[in-house]
Order: structure tokens, then sequence, then C-alpha cells
């Protein structure tokens, strides 16, 4: 714990220049060029996993009202989850120093490596619950991507698509391991077991679609609780079973119409409406139009 006493002469408010990439995935930058300590905040959901970057000096993310202190220093990296609570970052950025955040949901980070995020889960006894500090270097290549970001100097029209590109190469980057090195491609924990069982369940509701089991009827086919059947689901697909199960039916619905097989109320028994009503209600909430106006609009 940080117990280093500042003077208030020498404390000033900052602000991060954020930059959206896309739907759950942002990036914070902010350089601290005065004599002075900058203090900067900015709330940030259990939902969302924090990377954190200093190129340079350093700087102290504070937590619990002032109990908890984790520093990073120049050429470190600090990634910050849990997915108990919520982290808003509170961040004491010490004068001259530089720093880059990017913040992903959960939920597009699995989706990153793999469809099924078959190694990414939390769902061991020992892990479902567990909070993630992990400190680390910044390799060259790296330093190289965030000073790019930092120096970022183009048009500002293009500045969203460059800082997307470079947002996921120092991804990439971050989780890059030498063939032989004997570390986790991912900072998470493998439990290969209750993933199948996870991935399982996710290809009976889609087998069954139209006609999917209820909550405990899946979790007993599968061989998990209630409990670790909803947790588990939402942690490696990001959405609980019907949600996940309602967004598959539309796109599955949205296929079907653009096939010009089908007309609506066939999609809609297809997918598991039994009246067109009631599809029509559905895929209306989930894309903004009507069946109808949807394949007007693709022909």
């Amino acid at each position: 714990m940080n117990t280093e006493k500042i003077s208030l002469k020498s404390i000033a408010t900052g602000t991060f220049e954020e930059t959206f990439i896309e739907e759950g995935f942002f990036v914070l930058t902010n350089k601290n060029e005065d004599d002075t300590v900058e203090i900067l905040e900015r709330e940030i959901d259990s939902s969302y996993i924090q990377f954190h970057f200093c190129t340079k000096g350093s700087a102290a993310f504070v937590f619990n009202q002032g109990t908890y202190t984790l520093n990073i220093n120049e050429d470190t990296s600090l990634l910050l989850y849990n997915p108990q609570r919520d982290l808003p970052i509170h961040l004491e950025m010490k004068p001259h120093s530089w720093l880059v955040s990017l913040v992903i949901s959960i939920k597009k980070f699995h989706g990153l490596f793999s469809e099924d995020a078959n190694y990414v889960t939390f769902l061991t006894d020992d892990n479902r619950d567990k909070k993630y500090y992990k400190d680390g270097d910044v390799s060259p290549s790296m330093a190289v991507v965030l000073n790019q970001l930092m120096s970022f100097n183009l048009n500002s029209s293009i500045k969203q698509l460059y800082f997307k590109g470079k947002a996921y190469e120092l991804l990439s980057l971050f989780f890059n391991r030498s063939e032989d090195a004997d570390i986790e491609q991912c900072p998470f924990l493998v439990d290969e077991v209750n993933v199948a069982k996870l991935k399982k369940a996710k290809d009976i509701i889609i087998a069954n679609m139209a006609e999917p089991p209820t909550l405990q009827e899946l979790a007993d086919e599968i061989g998990l609780s209630l409990k670790k059947l909803k947790e588990g689901f939402k942690q490696i697909y990001g959405d609980s079973v019907f949600s996940f199960l309602f967004d598959y039916k539309m796109e599955v619905a949205r296929k079907l119409l653009e096939s010009g097989d089908y007309n609506v109320n066939e999609v809609g028994l297809k997918v598991g409406y039994s009246t067109g009503s009631h599809f029509i209600a559905a895929f209306k909430k989930k894309f903004g139009t009507t069946p109808k106006k949807y394949v007007l609009g693709s022909s």
C-alpha cells in the first residue's frame, strides 16, 4: 500500500482523452506534462477488463477510498479485472507521466480469441470469483505501438480507425508468447470439463431452438447445477442462456428471410414462434424494423 503523502498544492484534476473503438471497447490516454500530480477518474463497471500501460513516469491506482493502491511504473503494464465488483478508475498520475489504457468488455474479449472461448473461464470453485491484478513488462514491440498511440498526429477523421488497429495490435502483442513458453495464452485458468459442459448446453439450445428445454432441464442434461449453468454460461458467452438463444434465433430468422424461400409466418415457426405477431414483435425488438420491411429493404 502506498503511504506517500502529497501536498494539496501539488495536485490538479486531469482528464482522460477517450477514443471509442467499438461497442464494448474504448481507449483512454493521458499525458501529464506538468509538475503536479493529476487526479483522473472514470467509472468502469464489473463487466470490463482494464489493460493499463505506463510509457513514461509512473502512476498509482487507488481503490476503496484510498485503502489500497496499485502502482504502475514506466515500461510496465497492469491488467485489472474483478467480476464481483465495479472497478472505477481513480488514478494519481505523477508529474511528467504518460498512460495508455484499453478497456474492453468481457463479452468482446472472449470473442477475440475464439467463438466459444474454450480456454477462458472462471468456473472452478477456486477461480470463478477470482479477481485478477496482473502486472508485467512492456515489450519493445508493445512500446512502439504505445508511442504511436500517444503521438497520433494524423487527420482527426481517421483517428478512430487508427486507434482501432493499434488497440487490437497491442492486445495481440500483450498475449503473444513464445511457442515454448510454459505460460497460458490468457490470464484466465482452464476448466476443460465445465467448459465442455457449457458448450454442450449451447449446442442443445441451438439444436432445439424452436422448443428449448427449461434451464433446470438443461442443467440436468449437462450435469451442472442451475447456478453453475447460469453463471458459467454468462462468463463464457457473455449473456444469459435465453438472451443468447434470442440473439441466435433472430440471426437465423434474418438469414432465412434474406433467402427468400420462406414467408414471415414460416420463418417465425422455424425459430419457435407459434404466432406471427409474436415473431414480428421479437424481430422488431432485435433489429428495429419488421420482418416485411427488412425483406423489402434487403431486396
